[in-house]
C-alpha cells in the first residue's frame, strides 16, 4: 500500500478540514477531483489570451456561475430534484467553480469513487487519516458527520458518466456559533476522459457549488472566513482526487493490497468492498497488458480537453 501511505496528501486533507468547511456543510468533501497540472495554460501573445480566465484556478464570476447554471440537466431530473436544485440556486449566498484537475486514474476506479463516496471516507477512517465518518443510509442518499458539530446528508439527484449532480443538506451546532446554522448546496462534477497514445487514461474534473446559507451565518462566514473557506475547498478538491489518482497507481502496482485494504472497510457495503477489490484486480490486469504492449519509442501527446 505504499502509493497510499506515501506523502502528506491524505493527511492534509484531514487535518485541513476546518470548521470553516464545516460551516459549508461538508458539501466540499465530494470534490473529486491532483498532482500537478498536466495540460498548459493559454499560450501568451495576444491581448484575447491574457484576458482569457485561467480554468485551473477558481472562480466565482457571474460568467462562471451562468455557465454552471446552464449546465445542470434539470431536463434529467425528477420532481423533487427538480424543486432542491431551483431552491438552492435561487437562494445561493455563495458560488464556487473550483479549479479544473486533470489526474492519471483508471476510469472505472474514478466513476466507482465518485459514486461511492463512502469508499473514499471510509479508507481514510481505516487509515486513521481523518475524523469524518460517511454511511449509505438509502440508494443515493449518504450521512456525512466530522465529529466537531457538523452532520449533514447527500443525495445523487443524476448521475452519468460525465456528469454528476448532487444536493447537501447540513447543520452545524459547535463552538464557532451561538447558535445552530443549517446550510444547503447543489453540487455539479463535470468529467471529461481521456485515452493517451500508450493506452493510459487522464481524467479531468471541474466543480461547480452553489450554497445557500441560512440567515446570520452567512454574514459571518463572508465577512470573516470566506477567503480561507475558498482555499479550504480548492486544497480539499486537489488533494481528494490527488487521492484518487494515488489509489489508482497502487491498485497497478500491488492490487493485493488494496484488496486486503477493501476488506477492512466495515462500515462500506459488502458489494462495494467486492467491486473495489475486482476492480483493483482489473486495474492490476490492464497494466501489465499494457506494459507488454508499449513500446519504448511511442511519445506521449496528451489531449488538452476540458468539461465543457
Amino acid at each position: 500500500m505504499a502509493a497510499v501511505n506515501s506523502g502528506d496528501l491524505p493527511a492534509r486533507i484531514a487535518s485541513g478540514r476546518s470548521r470553516c468547511v464545516a460551516v459549508v456543510c461538508l458539501a466540499l468533501v465530494l470534490a473529486f477531483c491532483p498532482t500537478p497540472d498536466r495540460s498548459a495554460s493559454p499560450q501568451a501573445g495576444t491581448l484575447a489570451d491574457a484576458l482569457r480566465p485561467n480554468p485551473f484556478k477558481a472562480t466565482t464570476s457571474r460568467a462562471a456561475r451562468e455557465d454552471a447554471t446552464r449546465s445542470i440537466p434539470m431536463d434529467k431530473l425528477d420532481a423533487d430534484g427538480k424543486k432542491k436544485v431551483s431552491s438552492v440556486l435561487s437562494g445561493t449566498n455563495i458560488f464556487r467553480r473550483l479549479p479544473i484537475r486533470v489526474v492519471p486514474c483508471d476510469p472505472d476506479l474514478y466513476l466507482f469513487l465518485v459514486q461511492h463516496p463512502d469508499v473514499v471516507v471510509g479508507i481514510w477512517e481505516t487509515l486513521g487519516l481523518s475524523q469524518l465518518r460517511m454511511r449509505k443510509t438509502a440508494r443515493d442518499t449518504y450521512q456525512i458527520t466530522d465529529g466537531e458539530g457538523t452532520l449533514g446528508t447527500i443525495e445523487f439527484l443524476h448521475r452519468s458518466h460525465d456528469t454528476h449532480v448532487l444536493y447537501v443538506e447540513g447543520r452545524y451546532d459547535g463552538p464557532m456559533f451561538t447558535t445552530p446554522i443549517r446550510g444547503w448546496c447543489v453540487l455539479i462534477l463535470k468529467t471529461g476522459y481521456v485515452r493517451e497514445t500508450d493506452g493510459r487514461y487522464y481524467i479531468t474534473s471541474r466543480l461547480d457549488t452553489f450554497t445557500h446559507l441560512e440567515p446570520g451565518g452567512v454574514e459571518f462566514l463572508t465577512k470573516t472566513f470566506q477567503p480561507l473557506v475558498g482555499k479550504a475547498a480548492d486544497s480539499n478538491f486537489i488533494q481528494t482526487v490527488a487521492f484518487v489518482g494515488s489509489l489508482s497507481r497502487t491498485a497497478e502496482a500491488n492490487h493485493t493490497g488494496v484488496q486486503r485494504l477493501s476488506r477492512k472497510l466495515h462500515g462500506v457495503h459488502p458489494d462495494a468492498r467486492g467491486e473495489l477489490a475486482r476492480l483493483a484486480r482489473d486495474i492490476a490486469q490492464r497494466s501489465v497488458r499494457l506494459a507488454a504492449h508499449q513500446s519504448p519509442s511511442r511519445s506521449r501527446s496528451v489531449d488538452r480537453s476540458r468539461p465543457k
